[in-house]
């Protein structure tokens, strides 16, 4: 289920949100390292998005009501004040909060044109920049590829396409090993979405996948998040990674229960 894989992808993914270490020795450190670890901001989102769908309520109306009970997770300034304050208009966002929240519409829609008006119709809510919403799309997109039996070279042709090397910066044209010296920490969709799916790319596992975001300073839960549901459904799982027990530890009942809907 690809909304597990974004969750556990977020959960791993905090552990070096703020905090990687310069040297980190992302392919052998313990995948939970002793670090400050859970859920965030991402995990909240992604389960109001389903929530909505699921119980067939409106979406603004859930996102409100499920964040305002984790005020402290980790919104950024805009979305906080989006959740909490009077006024739910979208404010033109480009952020990746649109990409980590859109797991459940990439498992959960067949029909491919569906998925990704969806797609774009969850994140216009708040992130109606073309950059917010085309991070949300391919996110998406990818998830219901791997779901629907396309190779990883279709799903990685798909993301070059939406963002090219001559246009972007962190291309998924761009191998890890060329990204990690000039990698910043970076909120953007532009930035967060098609680095997340090159460390999907150069997986051989969901764990591998987590590693190759271990390896990025970048924004760890969120990549986890963004890429998490694609590794997942492309891999069928999460090979060793005990993601029962990861979940069991660290959601509390209302967010497992919304989660096992």
């Amino acid at each position: 289920m690809a909304v597990i894989g974004a969750i556990l992808g977020d959960i791993l993914g905090s552990q070096y949100e703020f905090t990687r270490p310069e040297d980190l020795d992302w392919r052998n450190v313990p995948l939970i390292s002793g670090l400050p670890i859970g859920f965030t901001d991402d995990t909240v989102m992604t389960l109001a998005v389903k929530k909505a769908f699921v119980e067939g309520k409106d979406l603004v109306e859930t996102m409100v009501e499920v964040g305002r009970k984790y005020p402290d997770c980790g919104y950024g300034g805009s979305f906080y004040r989006w959740i909490m304050g009077p006024i739910h208009e979208p404010y033109n966002s480009w952020g990746n909060g649109s990409a980590m929240r859109t797991a459940y519409i990439g498992e959960a829609f067949e029909d491919y044109e569906t998925m990704q008006k969806t797609a774009a119709d969850v994140a216009s809510v708040s992130h109606n920049h073309p950059e917010g919403i085309k991070g949300a799309v391919v996110t998406s997109t990818c998830i219901w590829m791997a779901k629907h039996g396309r190779s990883k070279e279709e799903i990685f042709d798909y993301v070059l396409k939406e963002y090219p090397v001559s246009d972007y910066e962190y291309s998924i044209g761009y191998s890890l090993e060329e990204m990690r010296p000039r990698y910043e920490w970076d909120v953007s969709c532009q930035g967060s979405v098609p680095a997340a799916m090159r460390c999907f790319y150069e997986s051989t596992d969901y764990e591998s996948f987590i590693r190759n975001v271990f390896s990025l300073p970048c924004d760890s839960d969120t990549l986890g998040a963004i890429a998490g549901g694609v590794a997942e459904e492309f891999y069928h799982g999460f090979g060793n990674v005990d993601a029962d027990r990861i979940l069991q530890e660290y959601l509390n009942d209302e967010l497992m229960a919304i989660l096992m809907m």
